[in-house]
């Protein structure tokens, strides 16, 4: 008996399940509101400005001793009211016409043979990235001698409401000029980031059911999303994640993934299939196919569902098709199109 049978009924199982599967291949936030206390005490400065006027006409030396210190009470009233208002957290990147902000190389870690995790700390210890669900920043440098710089979009994996610092998993590619900077940086080396790039606007129960359909890297903007809804006890999604790669090594975020599969079993479901598996691996062999899909994915005709898609060229050509640009989704084709998605259904990032 395949064990593809163990698919959508999955979620009403309280324990995982071992899974065997078969696939084929493929090559700004608006200013703070003044605070009733600070009104007050501009209301009580503005009374203080006028007491000292009066005695300052008198022409007394009291007159002038009041009038300075109304003048004081004032400044500060209108530096506090100014300021970030209690309870508001300051934003790192806040987009518009804020342009690139250079941050620092915090530190490095070496996750496996071509990806680094690099924490990049913010301007301020107290200041949040300024990201939200989904978006991403996107990285710029000039290499020496190019007449442009290079630009490339990247998906922090650090929690949105991290203080003081923002970390971007980067997988280097052979012809890759920005992950081959970015792995050359060490700590106290900079890199220009801009940001944040609006993707999907997610809320809490928006849809019933999600699919996720991540290749390599495109597994980063799939945490997002997913973070957020098991970190939201509001938000009771169902989540079923597809994930493929080469091999078993290239497989990232696995550890933070099987810990919410075993803390939501009835919710989260992730499956993984391998291009070079090795002996002993019980998951999917092969690339990412229409079988898999049709068998782990809420079927195309559930109410209020979503898949998204993320991954390397080949991979979105075969699976949904890749988009024309940041504001046009283009035609879904491949895979989901022959499944009965609708363009409605799926998002590609």
């Amino acid at each position: 008996m395949s064990l593809f049978v163990a698919s959508r009924s999955a979620f009403r199982a309280a324990a995982p399940i071992q899974r065997s599967l078969q696939t084929r291949r493929y090559a700004t936030e608006p200013a703070a509101k003044s605070s009733g206390s600070t009104l007050a005490l501009l209301a009580g400065a503005a009374g203080l400005a006028g007491a000292g006027s009066y005695y300052f006409l008198s022409g007394t030396p009291v007159a002038k001793k009041a009038e300075a210190k109304a003048k004081e009470t004032v400044s500060a009233a209108a530096d506090k009211a100014s300021s970030v208002a209690p309870g508001v957290v300051k934003k790192a990147l806040t987009g518009g016409d804020q342009g690139f902000v250079s941050l620092e190389v915090k530190e490095v870690e070496t996750v496996n043979h071509n990806t680094k995790r690099v924490r990049f700390a913010l301007p301020e210890e107290d200041m949040a990235s300024g990201l939200h669900i989904a978006s991403a920043v996107l990285t710029k440098f000039k290499p020496e001698g190019a007449e442009k710089p290079v630009l490339r979009p990247y998906t922090p994996v650090s929690d949105e409401d991290a203080r003081g610092y923002v970390d971007l998993l980067v997988k280097q590619y052979p012809n890759g000029p920005m992950s081959t900077h970015i792995h050359s940086l060490n700590p106290g080396d900079k890199l220009e980031v801009k940001g944040p790039l609006p993707k999907y606007p997610w809320s809490a129960n928006k849809h019933q059911h999600i699919g996720l359909i991540a290749g390599g890297t495109g597994i980063t903007p799939m945490w997002q999303l997913v973070r957020a809804i098991f970190n939201n006890p509001e938000d009771k999604t169902k989540v079923t994640l597809v994930f493929g790669n080469l091999t078993e090594e290239d497989i990232l975020l696995k550890k933070e993934l099987a810990e919410l599969e075993n803390t939501y079993p009835q919710r989260f479901r992730a499956f993984y299939t391998l291009d070079n598996p090795p002996k002993e691996w019980q998951g999917g062999k092969g690339v990412i196919g229409k079988e898999l899909l049709k068998t782990v994915l809420p079927e195309p005709k559930t109410e209020n569902i979503k898949v998204f898609v993320c991954g390397p060229p080949g991979m979105m050509n075969a699976i949904s098709g890749n988009k024309k640009s940041p504001r046009d989704q283009g035609e879904l084709v491949g895979v989901l199109k022959e499944l009965g998605y609708t363009p409605e259904q799926v998002y590609k990032f």
